[in-house]
C-alpha cells in the first residue's frame, strides 16, 4: 500500500463520484488515498476495523477463508463501492479478506473521525444501507443464478470478473490455476468439472490454458457466452 499524497487527485475523485455530500465536509480534511497493486490486500479477515474505505477506481476481490484453510470467493466490485460497511455499523473486525484484482485507489477514511463527525449523518447512513443492501441483493442474485444457468456460463462470468477490469481496458489478468478450486467453489460444481468446461472453452478459442494459469482470448465471446452479466459483480 502507498498513501497517494495527490490534493488533486483526491479531490478529483470526491467530484467525480459525489462523496463530499455522502460523508459530511467536517470529514473532508481527514480523507487519504492509498494505492494498492495487484495482488495486494487491502484487509484480511479478522483484522482489526480501523478504516471505512470507498473504492474510487480499480476492482477488487471479496473472499472468505475457513478455519481448514479453503477459500471462497465472495464477490467482486467496482467503483463505488466500500469496504468495511458492515463492520462500522456492526462494530467488528474485518469478516472478510479483500484484494486489489487490478491497480485500486481508495479513499479512506479512520473510524475515530467517522464516530466523531458522521455518526448521526442521515446522508452517510442511508448511503451505508444502499451498499449493504446491494451486497445482499448480489448474493441472492449469484445463488440464483448458480441454479440456473450451466456450468461454462457462470465461469464465463467469473473469468470475466476475474480477469478484465471495465475501467481500464488495457488490464487482462490472467486466473492462476492454483485457483480453480476456489472457483468451482464460487461458481458451484466440481473441479474435475470445471477443467472439462475449461478444455471446451479452449476448443472454442474462447481462452487459452497455460503452465499455471488460464488467459481469457475472446472476451466478447465471453460476454456473450455469459448473456453479458457479471453476475458476481
Amino acid at each position: 500500500m502507498k498513501e497517494l499524497h495527490d490534493p488533486n487527485l483526491l479531490q478529483h475523485y470526491i467530484e467525480t463520484f459525489e462523496i463530499a455530500p455522502i460523508l459530511n465536509e467536517d470529514l473532508l480534511p481527514y480523507l487519504t488515498l492509498h494505492r494498492y497493486d495487484s495482488g495486494e490486500l487491502i484487509c484480511s479477515q479478522g483484522d482489526l476495523y480501523e478504516n471505512l474505505f470507498l473504492l474510487v477506481k480499480g476492482k477488487l476481490k471479496i473472499f472468505n477463508t475457513s478455519p481448514e484453510g479453503k477459500t471462497l470467493i465472495l464477490s467482486f466490485k467496482t467503483p463505488l463501492d466500500v469496504v468495511g460497511d458492515i463492520e462500522y455499523v456492526q462494530g467488528t473486525d474485518f469478516i472478510n479478506t479483500v484484494e486489489a484484482v487490478s491497480e485500486v485507489h481508495m479513499i479512506a477514511v479512520h473510524h475515530r473521525w467517522l464516530k466523531k463527525f458522521a455518526s448521526d449523518h442521515t446522508p452517510l447512513l442511508k448511503f451505508l444501507l444502499k451498499m449493504i443492501t446491494e451486497k445482499f441483493y448480489v448474493k441472492s442474485s449469484s445463488l440464483s443464478f448458480n441454479l440456473l444457468y450451466p456450468v461454462e456460463v457462470r465461469f464465463a462470468s467469473y473469468l470475466l470478473s476475474v480477469c478484465l477490469d471495465e475501467s481500464d481496458a488495457l488490464y487482462s489478468g490472467k486466473l492462476s490455476t492454483s485457483h480453480l478450486m476456489d472457483a468451482a467453489n464460487l461458481i458451484g460444481t466440481s473441479y474435475r468439472h470445471l477443467n472439462r468446461v475449461i478444455q471446451h472453452l479452449s476448443s472454442e478459442g474462447l481462452v487459452e490454458r497455460h503452465k499455471g494459469f488460464i488467459v481469457v482470448k475472446d472476451r466478447d465471446g465471453l460476454s456473450e457466452l455469459a448473456n453479458h452479466r457479471n453476475i458476481y459483480e
